[in-house]
């Protein structure tokens, strides 16, 4: 059965410390209030797109443990189809959000998706980090994203983005790929390589290239509890937007309000809104879908 999107990063199981007042230097403890395990990585974004209306699978390994049964009830939970192969472990980061920064620290045992796993979903659509775009399928929209590694490596050994419908990092990440301190500069060297090069900028909005113009948009004030997976989440929103349709200032405007919601409570889980009330968030910032869209919308919201 076709999907809409498949996300083809890893998922992880994430341990955060909720309302720690400080990170611990080395030889120091602290105490956290609370305690809260949630899905990360490639499940951030498959969860948020499915929140928002979209059919979704995630394509990655997960462990036999007792996280990897955690990780797939929660997937089961949230609509998203779990595509992958059952593996030893399942990859963990312990999480230490404090205001806008936070501190992790990560096991990964190596395990990745394969050509095969994406291809099985018969995918409309698939986010994919820079090293994996040669496992996506001919023929589907593509939206690349990178992390750090991902990142510096493409600086050495560019990734082929010409097939990208959309490239999507943050500020560092865009730094480290173009060597570059300057946000504009990077996301106009990015839009040279890809079709549509989008950087996030945190509080500070987000600024993007495509065909030969620049556009910015502002950030939107929020207190900022915890910022794990806001980028994932700007991810699912700019793609939820782009399969409606909507140009790319909407586009753009939709996934700062997506990512803006989720960082004001802890666990991006938390934070992930549904369509109904991204809708009603986007009214209250003069932001509005399409008639025949608003109209979906309301529907769902009366059921």
């Amino acid at each position: 059965m076709s999907v809409d999107v498949a996300c083809g990063e890893l998922a992880f199981v994430d341990i955060t410390f909720a309302g720690l007042e400080s990170l611990p230097g080395p030889g120091e403890e602290r105490r956290s209030q609370d305690l809260l395990r949630s899905p990360g990585g490639g499940a951030i974004t498959a969860v948020g797109l499915a929140r928002l209306g979209l059919s979704v699978a995630l394509v990655s390994p997960i462990g036999s443990d007792s996280d990897g049964d955690y990780l797939r009830g929660a997937l089961a939970a949230e609509g998203v189809r779990w595509a992958g192969r059952t593996v030893a472990r399942t990859a963990t980061t312990a999480v230490m959000p404090v205001g806008d920064e936070r501190a992790m620290a990560t096991y990964d045992p190596g395990e990745q998706t394969t050509a095969a796993e994406l291809a099985a979903v018969d995918p409309n659509a698939v986010v994919i980090s820079l090293p994996r775009l040669g496992l996506v399928p001919p023929g589907v929209a593509l939206y690349a994203t990178a992390g750090d590694d991902e990142a510096r490596a493409d600086a050495v050994a560019p990734a082929d983005l010409a097939q990208v419908r959309a490239l999507i990092v943050n500020a560092r990440e865009a730094r480290l790929m173009t060597r570059t301190d300057d946000c504009e500069r990077a996301v106009r060297e990015l839009a040279e390589r890809a079709p549509c090069a989008v950087v996030t900028l945190g509080a500070a909005g987000v600024v993007a290239a495509c065909d030969g113009r620049l556009f910015r948009e502002p950030g939107m004030v929020v207190e900022a509890v915890d910022t794990t997976g806001a980028g994932d989440l700007f991810t699912a929103g700019y793609i939820w937007a782009d399969r409606l349709g909507l140009p790319l200032e909407e586009r753009l405007r939709w996934a700062g309000l997506y990512a803006s919601l989720s960082v004001r409570v802890a666990t991006a889980l938390a934070g992930a809104a549904t369509r109904t009330a991204l809708v009603e968030a986007g009214a209250a910032q003069g932001l509005a879908l399409p008639g025949p869209l608003a109209a979906v919308s309301m529907k769902e919201e009366e059921g």
